[in-house]
């Protein structure tokens, strides 16, 4: 991948960095040269990036040819509006009262250059800033108000902008930033192209673990896609890959879905991919789309203060309650009385305008079924944990307890189980889906369509082995040359992309969902091997 660095005048950047090539701004906007060159990273250090300056058209030329700027259009005027500012302020407000703790002036700032600063104190601030934006130099200002340190601004900065004094400081962080570019891909020859895992090394239950996060990119490699890991630090380097695989459990309001947002932004192929997270992770959403898809559900109620009340009557007891954004266990509880229904509902809608309680259906195990583009990846059947009514028991000691698994090639699941799970992922989209399902005799509901499904070594890939990596990573080169061919360049448009479920108009939510759809038979079988399942399931 060739890396420019761009500059106003290269006569006054006197450092070379191995594999970067230095390049006037007047030249990179004038020269036909580079509108040839593909697969290119510009990073701008203009003097300015005002409106229609040249800094500005070294970004703007940069989108045009399908390079990747930092920063781009779109950075530059977040932070002219202050609007990505105020939306990160939040996330690092900890972070940033412990840093600044010791200042006493109202007013106080730094510089980040290439995710450094030049006091040790106030490095790793930096560094998570500088990771939420795509810039690689950036100006940030304090100020004390409301006796807190508030972000007052952040925007980004030339090479001009830095003091005589700290020129060395910035030439040695440039240093750095480049010679830390190591990928994990062939050293033999370039790789065909770049992917990003997101993973989050403080997360308790990962989607995936580390066999398998080993187990994805040595597929990767294989098909000639260097890989790295990456974590929430590195928002800004987005720019840098042309594929992102989130193995991090996702949320809306979380850095996960801002980070796919971004990549879908920059053209990216990833899984998950935005939408698919929006809809997977609302209860509310994939109960009325499988309801107005006739896709059978268990007995449904979307429950909000004006009928909780009749709830117990019309679902009957016990049920299942369910926050919209539950994950793997959760915000899920059964009540079994009244009093327990009315104890639980109460907190959960104190927190969301909608809940959703379901008809509680006693099972040994539930299914899940992995799908990706549409089609199946991997059967396994999940059993309950010891004298628990879920997968997943959290004791009191913070321990959680999982009951054993039963992996499945996908020829030998039951026919329904596999084809009411590829039918309902295909609703949400093409993406990679865990469609989980109860069989009662010859009657199969979906239970939810999951995005960011868990697949951990020696469980998901029992059987496929390899071959279901293997499949990820084809899908990804598959997406990735689609894009790539789309890219406007002057090459012709690939082959079009399956469109996504299209969004569900607004409508009256249903306030009783029946338990009627077209019925899927099959009998569910005992195959695969019987083990504990200790992973995380999502």
């Amino acid at each position: 991948m060739p890396i420019l660095l761009v500059v106003n005048q290269p006569s006054l950047w006197p450092v070379e960095i191995a594999g970067v090539r230095i390049v006037g701004a007047r030249k990179y906007v004038t020269d036909p040269a580079f509108n040839a060159m593909k697969n290119t990273r510009v990073f701008n250090l203009c003097r300015s990036y005002s409106y229609q300056s040249l800094g500005y058209y070294v970004s703007l030329l940069a989108e045009a040819r399908g390079h990747r700027p930092q920063p781009d259009v779109v950075t530059i005027q977040d932070m002219k509006s202050g609007g990505l500012t105020r939306a990160i302020a939040d996330e690092l407000d900890q972070l940033i009262q412990r840093t600044l703790r010791p200042i006493k002036s109202a007013q106080f700032g730094f510089d980040i250059f290439f995710g450094r600063t030049t006091t040790k104190r106030d490095r790793t601030l930096g560094a998570r800033i500088f990771g939420l934006f795509n810039s690689p130099l950036l100006r940030v200002q304090f100020h004390w108000k409301n006796r807190r340190w508030q972000i007052q601004s952040v925007r980004p900065i030339s090479a001009g902008d830095i003091p005589e004094h700290h020129q060395e400081d910035l030439h040695e962080a440039a240093r750095a930033f480049f010679a830390r570019r190591q990928w994990s891909g062939p050293a033999s020859r370039p790789p065909r192209h770049n992917l990003a895992i997101l993973v989050d090394p403080t997360e308790e239950q990962p989607p995936s673990d580390e066999g398998a996060i080993a187990r994805f990119i040595r597929a990767a490699n294989q098909a000639g896609m260097a890989t790295e890991r990456i974590t929430r630090d590195d928002f800004g380097r987005l720019g840098e890959f042309d594929g992102l695989f989130i193995r991090a459990t996702t949320f809306v309001n979380h850095y996960t879905y801002r980070f796919a947002r971004r990549a879908a932004a920059e053209r990216m192929a990833v899984i998950d991919d935005p939408v698919s997270i929006a809809r997977c992770t609302n209860k509310v959403y994939l109960a009325e789309r499988m309801a107005q898809h006739r896709v059978r559900i268990p007995l449904t109620m979307i429950v909000h203060r004006e009928n909780f009340k009749r709830v117990p009557d019309e679902l009957g007891l016990p049920c299942v309650l369910k926050q919209p954004d539950s994950a793997f266990s959760r915000g899920v509880v059964k009540v079994s009385t009244v009093e327990e229904y009315h104890h639980h509902v109460d907190k959960l809608l104190d927190n969301s305008e909608l809940v959703i309680a379901q008809a509680y259906i006693p099972t040994d195990f539930d299914w899940r079924v992995g799908v990706l583009d549409g089609k199946p990846l991997y059967v396994c059947k999940y059993f309950m944990a010891h004298r628990h009514w879920q997968i997943q028991k959290r004791a009191s000691t913070g321990r959680v307890l999982t009951g054993r698994f039963e992996t499945l090639d996908i020829e030998d699941a039951p026919p329904a189980i596999v084809r009411t799970a590829v039918r309902a992922a295909r609703l949400i989209g093409d993406g990679l889906y865990g469609v989980d399902l109860k069989q009662i005799g010859k009657t199969v509901h979906v239970i939810e369509v999951n995005d960011n499904p868990s697949i951990e070594a020696g469980i998901e890939d029992r059987k496929a082995k390899d071959s279901l990596y293997q499949r990820i990573v084809a899908s990804f080169v598959e997406r990735i040359e689609r894009l790539k061919l789309s890219q406007p360049n002057g090459q012709l448009a690939g082959r079009r992309r399956r469109p996504t479920a299209a969004p569900i108009p607004p409508s009256e939510l249903t306030t009783l969902i029946p338990d009627q759809s077209i019925e899927e038979n099959g009998d569910a079988g005992d195959h695969g091997d019987g083990d504990s399942h200790q992973g995380r399931l999502r």
